[in-house]
């Protein structure tokens, strides 16, 4: 009896010293996440904003951006910014380099959000900021995008949630964040059920938390706004 026991605990020990592993890969994964995420909101609002403007350019170097990213593979971005960039002298962490691949990857799809909720605003706002001598850009920054931003919090919780699944991607290049780790779980024990069960739930803890704080956000501030929705 004493010697199964403690070989029980020795087992249970192990599993605990595995989910400690998992454990920190969700840290890794959380970095990414709000690294990533602080990078697209940065692109969302220059390239959706550059949409926009006067200039032609800044028009074309936006809508260039934009398309590039998404229409290319974001396993392809990521394996550039790895192993291709380090040939042009732009060596990267494997953290660096899944912060620029995702940031810049999920930027070009917000970008999008940010130049709608923009052209959603009615006619009046503008109005309103010409009545109160505004030029372009003081009209944006105090009339128009404190609106629209409200507009735009429900899709960009979903974008920082699609980050959050993609940045699974980062364990093709090593980075140890949950699935890399759920893998090495698996190839140390054999067993898939536990590991990939545990960041399974993890995943899915975390968006909850993102959907949380987004939705939280959004009731902050939409007091005394909910006349701009229809």
């Amino acid at each position: 009896m004493f010697c199964n026991s403690s070989k029980g605990g020795v087992a249970m020990g192990q599993w605990a010293g595995y989910l400690q592993l998992i454990l920190e890969g969700a840290v890794v994964t959380i970095k990414l996440t709000l690294m990533g995420s602080a990078l697209a909101l940065v692109m969302a609002f220059l390239a959706g904003i550059g949409r926009l403007s006067r200039f032609a350019p800044v028009r074309w170097l936006a809508t260039a951006y934009i398309e590039f990213f998404r229409g290319t593979s974001i396993f392809v971005q990521l394996f550039w910014a790895y192993f291709v960039l380090p040939l042009f002298g732009f060596t990267l962490t494997p953290l660096q380099a899944g912060v620029l691949a995702l940031g810049l990857n999920v930027g070009a799809y917000a970008a999008e959000v940010v130049r709608g909720a923009i052209k959603s605003i009615g006619k009046e706002q503008y109005e309103a900021c010409t009545a109160l001598n505004f030029n372009r850009w003081q009209g944006l920054r105090h009339v128009i995008l404190p609106q629209a931003f409200v507009l735009m919090l429900p899709t960009f919780g979903n974008n920082a949630i699609e980050l959050l699944k993609a940045s699974a991607v980062v364990s093709l290049i090593s980075l140890s964040d949950m699935t890399f780790q759920a893998q090495v779980v698996r190839a140390q024990t054999g067993s898939t059920l536990f590991p990939f069960l545990t960041i399974l739930i993890l995943y899915f803890a975390i968006a909850c938390v993102i959907s949380f704080a987004i939705r939280g956000l959004e009731r902050h501030l939409t007091r005394g706004l909910d006349g701009i929705r229809s």
